[in-house]
């Protein structure tokens, strides 16, 4: 058993949240082993307060023509003498990192050479989660615990949550405008529940526009990390959200979660995995009637219509 383990994963959220399975998976069939993850900065705090890794590298993204911070990763990596490397990210960069990190480390993933490749030709059509667990499966993993995900919260007292409400998650990635379901406001009108909504300060004109139709929303955009995004997810009663990280994040919290696709992203590839997730899909995601997203989130709640 390997005694220096190296995990590649540099997000974004939601690929990064779809992979707690895979972590843990890792953590539990290497217990003894000191577990080192590759990421990105965003995602470091919760890699760190997590409790699969020993130590988070966030510098795992340089840019190509950074000769000296890649030089640097060359460096750190090959110091690592990492004995078996998980590649989760499975990119471009996947063979420059194992000749960084040195050919004759153990390599789970798509690197050129790798010694335990993920050898399905239709990989890529899979979804994450489930192409990432059969992928460890072909490198000798076959335990699967659910992850533990206690660590994932925060206090939340200076917030003043509604005692029941619906987490609205409006945004989306700004370069992906279509992603983004254009009805929010509506829907808060319709749900019988008072709406909190969360998503980065540059969202907070979509909260603004919920407010204007339903005024006791509560504005939290720009407000909140990702743990007290992921307590507040746990305490709603229902989550709407686009195919966002957020949305993948309040759905692994355990929150019951609509996800909405449009023509941009594909729910067999990405949609949000969770003890009570779902997801509806319009094209084009305009198209998707506020009636119908709201009767989809009263039956995860279970009420009447």
């Amino acid at each position: 058993m390997s005694d220096r383990v190296l995990v590649i994963k540099l997000g974004a959220l939601g690929d990064f949240v779809q992979a707690f399975g895979p972590f843990a998976a890792i953590r539990a069939h290497h217990p003894g082993a000191r577990i080192t993850l590759l990421t990105t900065p965003p995602f470091a705090d919760l890699a760190r307060r997590s409790p699969w890794f020993d130590e988070v590298w966030p510098e795992g993204r340089p840019r190509y023509t950074d000769f000296r911070t890649q030089f640097s990763l060359f460096r750190r990596l090959r110091a690592g003498r990492f004995e078996r490397v998980y590649d989760l990210q499975t990119s471009p960069r996947s063979s420059r990192y194992r000749w960084f990190v040195g050919l004759g480390a153990e390599w789970s993933g798509v690197a050129r050479g790798a010694s335990h490749p993920h050898a399905n030709p239709h990989r890529n059509a899979m979804h994450t989660v489930d192409r990432q667990h059969e992928q460890l499966e072909m490198a000798g993993i076959s335990t699967f615990p659910l992850p533990e995900l206690g660590w994932l919260d925060a206090e939340l007292s200076s917030a003043a949550l509604p005692p029941r409400f619906a987490l609205l998650i409006p945004g989306a990635s700004p370069s992906r405008p279509g992603k983004r379901w254009p009805h929010f406001p509506e829907l808060a009108t319709r749900l019988g529940l008072p709406a909190v909504v969360a998503g980065g300060a540059g969202e907070r004109p979509l909260a603004e526009a919920i407010r204007a139709e339903a005024p006791g929303t509560l504005d939290l955009t720009g407000r909140t990390s990702l743990f007290e995004l992921a307590a507040i997810a746990r305490r709603a009663a229902v989550a709407v959200g686009n195919d966002t990280g957020p949305t993948h994040l309040a759905a692994a919290a355990g929150c019951p979660t609509l996800a909405l696709f449009g023509e941009e992203s594909d729910p067999a590839r990405c949609a949000p995995r969770g003890p009570a997730a779902t997801f509806l899909r319009q094209e084009p995601l305009s198209a998707l009637a506020p009636d119908r997203v709201a009767e989809s989130a009263r039956a995860l709640l279970r009420l009447p219509s």
